[in-house]
């Protein structure tokens, strides 16, 4: 059900608050309660566009794939170096989740992947963000590596690529050297799934 599908809510504004790097917009409405009273409320929501991410994982190595690079929004709240390990991700842009993913896995840690499983979408911000994210997993091999990966220069990336066991993976939720959610859903989604 959309917004302008729901009875429940009656948009009355929307402003853009910014669009530098994706569009910031208050949204102003009413909200019908429990009670019946029509409540007017106002929320600010970052559209940044949905997005796809990708755990890669060998059965035969007990392996996964991660990538660490430096993420502004850590580093200001907290993280000391800013450094995060993730999941390969990335915006759809105009692409399908499916061939988005592909992309950035390439892109990202060098690996070409033909077949991927899609296991959940996910927003996973839902009180400020409108991106919904697909989750995927696929099995990879050494023989797919095609590039170093590392990203893509003119959109000044600078990504390492990690092969872990998947035990060690497991160890860094533990020891707070995992800390991204999607990342986190990832490796759980492969442990109880029994895959890894």
């Amino acid at each position: 059900m959309s917004l302008e599908q729901n009875s429940h809510v009656k948009i009355i504004a929307r402003e853009i608050l910014s669009s530098n790097w994706y569009t910031l917009r208050k949204i102003t409405y009413e909200y019908l309660k429990k009670n019946g009273s029509w409540q007017s409320q106002s929320r600010e929501a970052y559209d940044r566009g949905n997005g796809a991410v990708i755990l890669l994982y060998s059965v035969s190595l007990k392996t996964v794939i991660l990538t660490r690079q430096f993420r502004m929004p850590t580093f200001i709240n907290g993280n000391s170096n800013g450094m995060l390990i993730e999941a390969c991700a990335g915006l759809l842009d105009k692409d399908n989740a499916e061939d988005c993913i592909k992309r950035e896995t390439e892109e990202e840690t060098g690996y070409k992947i033909s077949a991927v499983k899609k296991v959940m979408e996910v927003y996973m911000s839902p009180g400020s963000v409108t991106e919904m994210l697909h989750f995927f997993i696929a099995e990879y091999s050494h023989a797919m590596k095609v590039t170093e990966g590392g990203g893509i220069a003119h959109e000044q990336e600078e990504i390492e690529v990690l092969e872990l066991p998947m035990a060690q993976a497991m160890q860094m939720i533990e020891t707070g050297e995992i800390k991204d959610a999607k990342t986190i859903m990832l490796l759980q989604h492969l442990r109880l799934k029994n895959i890894l």
